[in-house]
């Protein structure tokens, strides 16, 4: 698994701090904890899941005690129970409290996510259909929730409207029709540059299969209606089934041969997964 580098959530994480810290800095910390006093922790799990973000939550760390000692135990891509230990700390106590809320906030929001998509890839196991996210993200957070997806056994849609070109029912009613678009679309664009066309209707998937699209999003079909379409496209086209999908449903239109199962809910509405910074209590006298 290709980790994330640095220049992808340093700028998320020192803006993050600073909207805590402002310009008084951590009153209550500051107040109580001795700035000698040094201090370890411990990344905990409170819920079963499945661990990312790892990296970018130490960064919070490091950028307030660039001298952090870390012990990873369980880095991302991990598979978490209640009680497990993720990662051990040790350095200034006030970086680590200072700190702490930020490396949560971005632990726990990626591993949820990883979760999620964890627990969606192993209801399509067994099929052809690979997971993927879409542009439904956190603002800000875009590079950093795609990585979760990863992380959870997913593959990542488009990241933004500049890699890709995805023809959407407002830009076909626009256009007057599917095959209008795909041709302006074509006439516009570079020949590395793929081309995606959301159909509703069979009529549509034909017109988007005669003007050569690369990609057919399939959305709100039945798994019937799936099933129809996948052997209207032939292999001639990239199958991508999308809207209204639950995870009661995720199954049965896997079975119907797409692709890819595109799901917004990976992203913007998985649940945090439960983990704290546990800190050890100093011996009487220190």
């Amino acid at each position: 698994m290709r980790m994330l580098s640095p220049l992808l959530y340093d700028d998320v994480v020192r803006r993050a701090l600073a909207e805590d810290l402002a310009t008084a800095g951590d009153l209550t910390t500051d107040a109580i904890v001795p700035e000698s006093m040094a201090g370890r922790a411990t990344f905990v799990s409170r819920a079963a899941g499945r661990v990312a973000g790892l990296d970018a939550a130490l960064h919070a760390l490091r950028v307030l005690d660039p001298s952090l000692q870390v012990e990873v135990l369980r880095g991302d891509g991990a598979d978490v129970q209640p009680g497990d230990a993720i990662a051990r700390v040790a350095g200034r106590t006030r970086a680590l409290l200072t700190g702490e809320r930020t490396a949560l906030n971005l632990l726990c929001r990626l591993s949820g996510i990883a979760t999620a998509t964890r627990e969606a890839v192993a209801a399509t196991a067994g099929t052809r259909a690979r997971v993927a996210c879409t542009r439904k993200t956190t603002p800000g957070l875009r590079a950093l929730e795609k990585y979760a997806v990863r992380v959870g056994g997913g593959v990542n849609h488009r990241f933004g409207l500049h890699d890709a070109v995805l023809i959407k029912d407002n830009h076909v009613a626009l256009a007057g029709g599917v095959a209008a678009a795909i041709r302006r679309a074509r006439a516009g664009v570079g020949h590395m540059v793929r081309i995606e066309v959301e159909v509703d209707t069979l009529e549509q998937l034909d017109a988007a299969l005669a003007e050569g699209a690369d990609a057919v999003l399939l959305d709100n079909m039945t798994p019937d209606q799936l099933r129809l379409a996948v052997a209207r496209v032939g292999g001639r086209a990239l199958t991508e089934a999308s809207g209204g999908l639950t995870p009661a449903t995720l199954r049965a239109v896997a079975e119907a041969g797409v692709d890819l199962i595109s799901l917004g809910w990976l992203t913007h509405s998985a649940p945090a997964l439960d983990i704290g910074l546990d800190a050890e209590t100093p011996a009487a006298g220190t």
